[in-house]
Order: structure tokens, then sequence, then C-alpha cells
């Protein structure tokens, strides 16, 4: 199950606590960051951690809940410290009267520009799952996956999913929903599946709260 969504994990945690052992201990992307330029950043520049500031800009007002999460300052410092939404930066960019074209391009700060395909397509529906199974099939077997084929699963309306052969593992079944009504549906066939036969349905199990991710 994936972790990159507050919204989400609170959902999890609220009505499937039972299943919490299925979820991905990665931090969302944001909090990778937050707690990168903090610790790897603050060490390859010479910087005091103490002194950095992480905004982070996100399209979600539950980002906002998830930089409060205590158990995200592992480091020693909140892993973000401050989050806008999408609405509220541009607002801000609106009152200062910055316009974006006059502004002259630059390269992002050493150390923490570096970005993958993968990492564009992680914010739509599906995007996390396909940005890890490519990702996971590139360190397997070296070479690249071809296009994933990914269709709706019979009897559960709002969920899609798809079968991936990784050489040395076998067929790899993954999942993917969006919206917490089509969650539900996808818990409760894992929480059947465990309980019934031992096992989820799925390997892999994608799921963002939002309509289309």
């Amino acid at each position: 199950l994936t972790s990159c969504c507050p919204g989400w994990i609170k959902f999890m945690e609220t009505y499937y606590p039972d299943l919490a052992d299925c979820v991905s201990t990665a931090k969302s992307p944001m909090s990778m960051f937050g707690v990168l330029a903090k610790t790897y950043y603050a060490q390859e520049q010479g910087i005091d951690p103490a002194k950095i500031v992480s905004v982070a800009v996100m399209p979600c007002t539950a980002k906002k809940f998830e930089a409060r999460r205590p158990e995200l300052r592992d480091s020693g410092y909140q892993d973000t410290d401050y989050v806008l939404t999408t609405r509220e930066f541009i607002r801000m960019i609106k009152e200062a009267g910055i316009d974006f074209k006059s502004i002259k391009e630059e390269e992002a700060d050493e150390g923490m520009s570096f970005y993958t395909g993968a990492g564009t397509i992680f914010g739509a529906t599906g995007g996390v799952m396909e940005a890890a199974i490519r990702s996971a099939y590139t360190l397997v077997t070296g070479e690249e996956l071809e296009d994933i084929d990914i269709v709706g699963v019979r009897g559960l309306q709002g969920v899609k999913g798809a079968t991936v052969n990784v050489p040395g593992f076998g067929d790899l079944r993954v999942a993917v929903a969006h919206g917490l009504g089509n969650a539900r549906k996808v818990m409760d066939a894992v929480r059947e599946g465990l309980a019934t036969k031992g096992e989820s349905p799925w390997h892999f199990i994608e799921i963002m709260p939002c309509p289309d991710g």
C-alpha cells in the first residue's frame, strides 16, 4: 500500500488500523525532500540545519497536517516547516506583482536538483504505481519496462489493475484506486483475502483519495 498521501494514511489509520503493517514505510516525497535538505544538503553545503527552513508548495491541504506529524522529525528537526497550497502560492505571487515571463531561468541548487521522468508522473492516478514498478523492474532486470496495460478490475468499479511479469519473481499483481469510496472497496477486498486465503489479491496497491490523483 502506498504511503505518499496523508489523507489516505489518516483514513487507513482510522478505519483499517489492522492493515497498517501493509503500508509502505517510505515517507512522502515532500517529507523525503525536507529531511534530505536538513541532513544531506546541510552537510554538503556546510549549513547549520537549524538555519534551514523547508517550505513545500502542495496541491492539497492535507499536506499541512502531514507536516505537523510528530513522527516526521527523525533528524531532530521537523522535515517540513511550512506548507503552502498551490492556491495560496499563486495568490502570494499575484499580490507581490511577480511577472514570471520577465524572470530569467536558472538552475536549481546543486545537490538537490536531480529529477527523473518517474517523478514527473508521480502525482497522477497510477503514477506512483507506474513509477515504482518501472524503477523496481529496471533494478531487477537491468532493462526498461514496456507499457503497463492497466484495465478495470472485475467486480470493483473505479478500481484498475494490471499484471506485470518480472523475471525471477513471476507475475506481480498491482491495483490503482482513487477516491475514498473506491479505497474502501480495495481495503475490504484485501482484508477478506487475508482472512480467507492468507494473502492479498494484489502485491502492490496505489490509493489516492482525490479523484484522478
